[in-house]
């Protein structure tokens, strides 16, 4: 498809500058983050992936295009771009030199009281949920003395005609 040259040109100096695209497919629409029409794009995305510059991904309606090493190349050479500079998706990060969240010490750790924590504030119970000193024996439950009776006559244990099932 004939492209004008100066939608390819921004289409290609996005491509280089972001390392990615995305198109929806929808053809009469115009592309925002470009600022071209979105047929130009998915057509110009189209010609790099068949020669094997640009990664094609398609999932709900919508290209994801990746720029590969020999795009990269394809594009610094097309667009007359020196090697120094390259797309936002190949920078690292720079990382801050505070320790993980998980390696500081017991020290510098905040403590929280039960119930304070990721749950929030758990009301007038003290210790939080159900908890039990290590001291104690078991409480709660049923009693000792507690002997449940199984009489049949509800639930799929039914017998026949409302008697009790044969033994």
């Amino acid at each position: 498809m004939l492209i004008p040259k100066e939608d390819r040109k921004k289409i290609h100096e996005y491509l280089f500058r972001e390392g990615v695209a995305v198109a929806p497919k929808k053809y009469e629409i115009q592309n925002e983050e470009i600022g071209t029409r979105n047929l130009y794009v998915i057509k110009a995305m189209q010609s790099l992936t068949s020669r094997g510059y640009v990664k094609t991904q398609f999932s709900w309606q919508y290209y994801y295009y990746t720029l590969l090493p020999e795009g990269l190349d394809y594009l610094r050479e097309w667009l007359h771009l020196p090697a120094e500079i390259v797309p936002a998706t190949h920078i690292k990060q720079q990382r801050s030199h505070a320790p993980p969240r998980g390696m500081m010490g017991e020290g510098e750790r905040e403590r929280r009281p039960f119930g304070r924590g990721r749950g929030g504030d758990r009301g007038d119970r003290e210790g939080g949920y159900r908890r039990r000193d290590a001291g104690e024996g078991k409480e709660g439950g049923a009693p000792g003395e507690f002997n449940p009776q199984f009489r049949g006559g509800f639930g799929r244990g039914r017998g026949r005609g409302g008697e009790a099932p044969p033994s």
